[in-house]
């Protein structure tokens, strides 16, 4: 019993190693082993401003890396490139949209990471280097590798591309110039805004909610919002179509903002990869709840239907056979004789003669 005991102890005692992967690299070699490389988790410290932002959108790490180019007297710095990784391509494109606004930087998005490089070196050089970094970025699939739909019902006629901006929260709406109050376009109820500028015309917002209820209920209040501006606001055309808003403001004619706003429709291809709000999920839990309640409550019935009828036919059975008589009874019939005819009755009580 004491080896016994003691061959548990040990067995106890002894440590389970755990082998943990650091994530791989946003950057190529060159790159991750320059002098000034930086990596880290969340917003990085040289962010400022831009904090908050990368972190609504959900800024997962990032990595810098310096660029130098040989010289007949060594090599000098040519630039930096800088990697920002997100939960998914939503976040993304949404932080792509936002830190294109720094027009010395050059920024492209790929997948759910975005890559902003300030190079001092020939296009084809910067060109090729671009290349080679987004070759090497962490490619992910699924829901979180898909780009947000909404943009894409931005009308293509007119469109400034550069003016293009998408948001997920108050931070990013209102550092990119948005033309309503943040409290008021519902970013609590997980909504998402695309605005854009159109060429000698004005502004488009589209917002798109989890439900047309809550659409509906944010509709109405920015078109009290929009009224309460008067004319400063400019053209103001509101219109919803299930759970997406569309708003016109700015210089356009009032035939033009009309026109824009019902040409816009949803389509079937229209997805929601974003998680839904508390109080959706509340009412989904309820649904679940009273259909199961109702799934339950049925299948008791029938099972206590069963086990009455088991019981009572079961029962009337067996008491017949005890009595001698058949389990089944045959069914008896009255019959009625409506002919006419006098039948004599029997005096034994077996009925009339027919």
């Amino acid at each position: 019993m004491v080896v016994g005991a003691s061959g548990s102890s040990l067995r106890a005692q002894e440590t389970k190693t755990i082998l943990a992967m650091p994530p791989t690299p946003l950057l190529p070699e060159a790159l991750h082993n320059s002098p000034d490389h930086v990596e880290g988790n969340g917003a990085p410290p040289w962010a400022g401003a831009d904090g908050p932002v990368l972190v609504e959108d959900g800024i997962k790490r990032y990595e810098r890396g310096s660029v130098t180019s040989p010289t007949g007297h060594g090599a000098v710095p040519s630039g930096t490139v800088t990697v920002y990784q997100f939960d998914d391509a939503t976040g993304a494109y949404s932080a792509y949209t936002y830190l294109r606004k720094s027009g010395g930087d050059h920024v492209t998005q790929s997948g759910v990471s975005v890559v902003v490089t300030d190079l001092k070196m020939y296009p084809e050089s910067a060109a090729a280097l671009l290349k080679t970094v987004q070759v090497g970025l962490p490619k992910v699939g699924g829901t979180k590798g898909l780009a947000p739909l909404l943009p894409t019902y931005l009308p293509a006629k007119g469109l400034q591309k550069d003016s293009v901006r998408y948001a997920l929260g108050p931070q990013g709406y209102q550092a990119m110039g948005g033309v309503l109050p943040s409290e008021i376009v519902g970013f609590d109820k997980a909504a998402e805004v695309a605005t854009a500028k159109y060429e000698g015309k004005g502004t488009l917002t589209l917002l798109l909610y989890p439900t047309p209820q809550i659409a509906g209920d944010h509709g109405r209040q920015i078109v009290s919002e929009m009224t309460k501006q008067g004319p400063p606001a400019g053209t103001v055309m509101v219109r919803r179509e299930g759970p997406l808003v569309l708003l016109t403001s700015g210089a356009w004619s009032g035939p033009e903002a009309k026109a824009l706003v019902e040409g816009i429709h949803l389509r079937n291809e229209l997805t929601w990869n974003k998680p839904m709000p508390l109080e959706f999920h509340s009412e989904v839990r309820k649904t679940v709840s009273l259909l199961t309640s109702i799934l339950i409550f049925c299948g008791l019935g029938a099972i206590a239907a069963v086990v009455l009828a088991l019981f009572f036919g079961g029962a009337r059975a067996a008491i017949r056979v005890m009595q001698g008589k058949p389990a089944a009874t045959e069914p008896e019939f009255l019959r009625i004789d409506l002919s006419g005819r006098a039948s004599p009755i029997h005096s034994d009580g077996s009925g009339a003669k027919p």
